[in-house]
C-alpha cells in the first residue's frame, strides 16, 4: 500500500531540466557534477534545488511548494541565479527546448549513479537517446480520492500543453517534422508514455504490486507517465511538456495546469462528473499535438468532435479565467495568448534556421540568447526583425 501525502490544494512546484552547452560552438557540454558540487553548500539551506539527471550535460532546477505560481517561479529564477554563478566563469551557457539541435547521443555520458547505469543498461539504445529536456509541474491534492478522475480529465487536455510547449523539431542535426519529437521518444521507456485509465487509488495499488512484483521497477517514482500521481509529494505531477524555452513560457503553461488541476477538483466539490474520452483519442492527439503542434486538430469530447487546438485553448482560457484570478495567476495564465498568437519555441526555432540556410548552431545560439534574456515572444520575434 501506497500512501498519498497530504498537500496543500493546488500548491504547485516547478521543475525545469536545463542543457548545459559550449557558449562558442553550442553543443553539450559533460559539466553538470562539477555545477552541482560547487553549488552544494551554497543552497543546502534554500528552497531551490540544482541536481544532475541522467547525463551529465543537463542540470534540473526545482522550486519550494508555493502557493502561487509567483512564487514557484520566483525559487527558479533564484536557482538559475545560482546556477550562473557557477556557469558564467566557466563560459558554460545554459538553454531549454525538448532536444538539442545537433548534438548526438554517441557523444554524452551518463551521470555516476546506479539507478542510471541500471536504466541504461535494461534500455540500451533506448535509453542512451534519452537526450531529451523537459518540464515538470506538480500540483497539490487534498484528497486521493480526487487523484485518479483529475488525471482522467487532465488526459483530455494533454494535447493541449504538448502543442503549447513543443520545442524539438530537431533530432542530432535532421528537421524531424514533428513539432514535438521528444513526446514519442520518451514514450519508449519502460512505464513512459500515458497514463493508464485507472478510475481510483486501489486500482493504482495493484498497478504497482504487479510492476515491482514482477521487476519491472523498484517502487512508485518509476512510473514515468505524462500525468502522474507523486505520492511522497501528495501532487498530480503533469510530465507531458517539452521544456520551455523562455521563463514567460514555463510560467504561462505551468499556470494552466494549476488552474484546470483547481477547475476539475471544484467540479468534484460540486458532485460532477469529469470529462474524460476514450484511450484511442488520446492516443490519437498525443501524436497530432507532437506532429502538429499548435496546428493540431485535437478531439475534444467522447464523441469524436474535432476542434482546432488553439481555438478549443482560447475557449477553455476564457472560461476558465475566474479560476486563474482565485489562485492569483491572472498574469501568468495570460501569457498562454501570447505563445498562441506567436508560436511556440518548435515555430520559432524552425524560423530561425530558414533564416540561417538550415544551420542550427544558429538555432542553438538563439535558444541560448532567448533563455538568458527570458523575454516575451513579441519582444523576442521583433529582436528578429532587427
Amino acid at each position: 500500500m501506497v500512501d498519498f501525502a497530504a498537500s496543500p490544494r493546488s500548491s504547485v512546484g516547478l521543475e525545469w531540466e536545463l542543457m548545459l552547452a559550449d557558449g562558442e560552438s553550442g553543443d553539450l557540454v559533460p559539466r553538470a557534477p562539477e555545477v552541482v558540487s560547487a553549488l552544494e553548500e551554497e543552497t543546502a539551506d534554500a528552497r531551490f534545488t540544482v541536481t544532475g539527471e541522467l547525463l551529465t550535460n543537463t542540470v534540473e532546477v526545482t522550486s519550494g511548494v508555493g502557493s502561487t505560481i509567483a512564487l514557484a517561479v520566483d525559487d527558479i529564477v533564484d536557482a538559475i541565479g545560482a546556477v550562473r554563478t557557477v556557469t558564467d566563469p566557466l563560459e558554460i551557457e545554459l538553454l531549454c527546448a525538448g532536444s538539442h539541435p545537433f548534438a548526438q547521443w554517441y557523444d554524452q555520458k551518463v551521470t555516476d549513479k546506479t539507478r542510471y547505469h541500471h536504466l541504461i543498461e535494461r534500455t540500451q539504445w533506448w535509453g542512451r537517446n534519452m537526450m531529451i529536456w523537459g518540464i515538470h509541474v506538480h500540483v497539490g491534492v487534498e484528497d486521493v480520492r480526487k487523484v485518479f478522475p483529475i488525471i482522467g480529465a487532465l488526459s483530455v487536455y494533454l494535447p493541449h500543453l504538448q502543442a503549447l510547449s513543443a520545442s524539438s523539431p530537431f533530432w542530432a542535426g535532421e528537421r524531424t517534422g514533428y513539432a514535438s519529437n521528444r513526446a514519442l521518444v520518451f514514450q519508449q521507456l519502460p512505464t513512459a508514455g500515458l497514463p493508464w485509465p485507472l478510475e481510483n487509488w486501489a486500482q493504482f495499488d495493484a498497478y504497482l504490486d504487479d510492476m515491482i512484483g514482477t521487476g519491472v521497477m523498484a517502487d512508485a517514482t518509476e512510473v514515468r507517465w505524462d500525468i502522474r500521481p507523486a505520492p511522497r509529494w501528495g501532487t498530480i505531477e503533469v510530465r507531458a511538456c517539452d521544456g520551455m524555452s523562455t521563463l514567460p513560457e514555463l510560467a504561462a503553461v505551468a499556470a494552466l495546469v494549476q488552474v484546470l488541476v483547481e477547475h476539475f477538483s471544484r467540479e468534484l466539490d460540486e458532485g460532477r462528473d469529469l470529462p474524460t474520452i476514450q484511450p484511442w483519442f488520446v492516443r490519437e492527439n498525443k501524436w497530432r499535438a507532437a506532429r502538429y503542434g499548435l496546428d493540431a486538430e485535437v478531439i475534444v469530447d467522447s464523441r469524436g468532435t474535432q476542434r482546432p487546438v488553439v481555438d478549443h485553448l482560447r475557449e477553455t482560457m476564457a472560461r476558465l479565467a475566474p479560476i486563474a484570478a482565485d489562485l492569483h495567476c491572472p498574469r501568468e495564465f495570460a501569457g498562454l495568448e501570447a505563445i498562441l498568437s506567436e508560436g511556440n519555441s518548435s515555430t520559432r526555432q524552425l524560423r530561425v534556421a530558414e533564416s540561417a540556410d538550415g544551420d542550427l548552431r544558429e538555432v542553438v545560439h538563439h535558444l541560448i540568447r532567448e533563455f538568458r534574456a527570458g523575454p516575451t515572444l513579441r519582444d523576442h520575434l521583433a529582436s528578429l526583425d532587427r
